[in-house]
């Protein structure tokens, strides 16, 4: 095939369409707009260069393909020094695990481990435990007088701290801020981030390498039974200079803090939105709590709380039509390839019953979501739970959501007893 162009009048539409993701209408529902994206065909060209995909198989392709990287510190440096992938922010997000390639990324993700059985039957005692004391801090609030209260800030925000921060031994003390920094980080990740939104993420990334830099100097000088001490052993063994060896791990603990806070909570969010808003699926799932998996995967797919996953291209080709450049970047729009009527009948209805719910939100390939078995967890345990132990909750207002396009958030969640 050969390249395909877009007249100019497509690319301001595009821009358009760009525009109004980023207003508060869009952010509180993006879909009708993605479909507009969709309808132009599955891969078409970004206003400020590279390309956009909505096709679900396209993106899924992407994902496992070896032509198709990461954008990682090697790919940032080549983008020039007064550039977004030149802010601080950016050069220590491209040090960690989610922005390696291999050999590098097979190397970390090896001493990192991973969520075994055993692991995740030890940290469901954990999450139950949590997310029975959420429960029931949520459960005196709403029984105690106050007519509603924020979900969001009372258990989704809170259940994803509580169980990474006490599984890698942070103190609780610190978890606040810890879960602010991490809100703070994410602009660099961003689809197109702002220059004040960019110093944002600078000023929070550089408050958690300081953290986590004295915390691993005092866990050395205390090994333990915790991920942390685990790391640093395996570290030295694999790299005789110490401050090598303290780098890589300080790149993996913050890896595994972000991935476990910002994500997790906008999943759990979510699936407690949908939950709440309509009647009917609270009594389904009070009735049938073996559908809680299917629930969740279908929150995964109906909305993820990633939108958007950026590749570059390992070597010129084409994609679906398009001459693609060695380094061009593809935005994958995970969020819009979710609905594709291609791949989900009836995409734009939330169904749990569905047999098989293929999605992306995790992402795939060898960069298949390290965390996802605690996500499911978490979100498994709070279902569970919640349709148990609690009379049907409803929405008091639709939530407003964070100004973010790649990076779904939900500010807040009110809820009131039935």
């Amino acid at each position: 095939m050969g390249s395909l162009t877009t007249p100019s009048s497509d690319r301001r539409a595009t821009v358009s369409l760009f525009s109004r993701l980023r207003t508060a209408q869009g952010q509180a529902d993006p879909f009708d707009i993605y479909s507009e994206l969709r309808s132009r065909g599955g891969v078409s060209p970004a206003p400020w260069g590279g390309h956009l995909v909505t096709s679900f198989d396209a993106c899924d392709r992407i994902l496992r393909s070896s032509d198709w990287l990461e954008p990682d510190k090697s790919w940032r440096d080549r983008q020039g020094p007064r550039t977004r992938w030149s802010a601080p922010s950016s050069r220590e997000i491209g040090n960690t695990m989610t922005a390696l390639n291999p050999p590098e990324h097979t190397r970390v993700r090896r001493a990192a481990g991973g969520f075994d059985r055993t692991t995740i039957q030890r940290l469901g005692r954990t999450v139950s435990k949590i997310t029975d004391g959420l429960l029931d801090s949520l459960t005196e609030r709403l029984r105690g007088g106050e007519e509603e209260t924020d979900f969001a800030a009372l258990v989704s925000e809170e259940l994803p701290i509580a169980t990474i921060g006490a599984w890698l031994g942070l103190p609780s003390a610190d978890w606040p801020r810890l879960r602010e920094l991490t809100h703070e980080q994410v602009f660099t990740q961003e689809l197109l981030p702002s220059a004040s939104q960019l110093a944002r993420s600078d000023t929070a990334m550089a408050e958690l390498r300081s953290y986590f830099t004295a915390l691993i100097r005092d866990r050395r000088d205390h090994l333990g039974d915790d991920p942390v001490s685990r790391w640093i052993e395996t570290w030295d063994a694999m790299e005789p200079d110490r401050d090598k060896a303290d780098e890589a791990v300080y790149s993996l603990v913050l890896f595994v803090l972000l991935a476990a806070l910002e994500t997790t909570s906008t999943m759990l969010s979510t699936t407690a939105l949908l939950l709440v808003e309509e009647p009917t699926r609270w009594d389904l799932l009070a009735a049938r709590p073996d559908l809680v998996p299917a629930f969740v995967e279908e929150t995964l797919r109906y909305d993820p709380p990633v939108h958007v996953i950026s590749r570059v291209a390992a070597k010129a080709g084409v994609l679906e039509g398009f001459e693609v450049g060695a380094d061009d970047m593809v935005h994958l729009m995970v969020g819009a390839a979710h609905r594709d009527p291609a791949k989900h009948p009836d995409p734009e209805r939330f169904d749990p019953h569905r047999k098989v719910v293929p999605h992306l939100a995790f992402s795939g390939g060898i960069h298949y979501c390290l965390g996802a078995p605690l996500a499911r967890l978490e979100a498994h345990t709070l279902l569970r739970q919640l349709v148990a132990r609690l009379p049907r909750l409803t929405l008091v207002r639709r939530p407003p959501r964070a100004p973010r396009v790649a990076f779904r958030r939900l500010l807040s969640l009110d809820v009131a007893l039935a």
